[in-house]
């Protein structure tokens, strides 16, 4: 007689398979724990088809205020790429609601998350074309401030204009919607300064006074020329009526 240590174990089916009929029934075969090793392999899905991913859901698309955000269902996360570009298109339109920028500006704005230029150049277009980005508009703002808040000169708007990063061709265009009048601009402004000169020399109150005008972006002659007029005005004595 066999020994019972020399026994072979039962065969357990790696794929769910019951017994093999008519097999001869080893001891053990048919058991709870045969079942249950059936049942572990059955649960961890023998098939193909049930060890597939469950399938992504596509990315949500909702408007807000005229601009397109990315936004995930719940649950689910987008691919780093994706993420990093929503991100960075969220902050700037965040910036955009608190200050006008131009393209050239939100263009660093995005080099700053480190984005490629071709999704750069995707974003920046997008809201151009939306009008969330708009140079001839700034421009036009631009100039308006500086003649009528700082009282500036064409040179000083150009230059302001030129470090916000807008195109020669803009600035020109929004310069040309300026009445010539820079000599009565010039003038009002230094009218405003020239009695706070009058205690220095003729010489040197003309120097500084036309020293403000050209860094407010007037030329050499006619802030000369403003501040001379400006100056002699000031020292006239003023006249005074008297009635009998």
């Amino acid at each position: 007689m066999t020994d019972d240590s020399e026994r072979l174990a039962p065969v357990i089916p790696l794929f769910g398979g019951g017994a093999t009929p008519n097999a001869p029934s080893e001891q053990g075969a048919g058991t709870g724990e045969s079942q249950a090793w059936h049942t572990t392999w059955r649960d961890l899905g023998s098939r193909p088809e049930d060890r597939r991913p469950a399938p992504v859901k596509p990315l949500e698309v909702k408007n807000q205020g005229g601009v397109r955000f990315v936004e995930l269902p719940e649950g689910d996360e987008a691919d780093d790429g994706g993420q990093v570009r929503a991100d960075a298109e969220e902050r700037l339109v965040k910036a955009l609601r608190r200050r006008s920028l131009s393209a050239s500006e939100a263009r660093a704005k995005l080099r700053e998350s480190e984005l490629e230029p071709e999704a750069i150049d995707e974003i920046v277009d997008r809201l151009v074309r939306l009008g969330a980005l708009d140079d001839a508009k700034l421009a036009e703002q631009l100039v308006h401030a500086g003649v009528e808040r700082k009282k500036q000169g064409r040179r000083a708007i150009a230059q302001s204009l030129s470090a916000r990063g807008i195109d020669r061709a803009v600035i020109d265009e929004a310069l040309a919607e300026l009445p010539d009048d820079d000599f009565d601009r010039a003038l009002e402004y230094a009218r405003g300064k020239a009695r706070t000169l009058l205690r220095y020399d003729e010489e040197t109150a003309l120097r500084r006074l036309s020293g403000q005008l050209a860094r407010r972006g007037y030329g050499g002659g006619l802030a000369m020329s403003a501040a001379r007029a400006a100056l002699d005005e000031a020292r006239r004595p003023r006249s005074s009526v008297r009635f009998d």
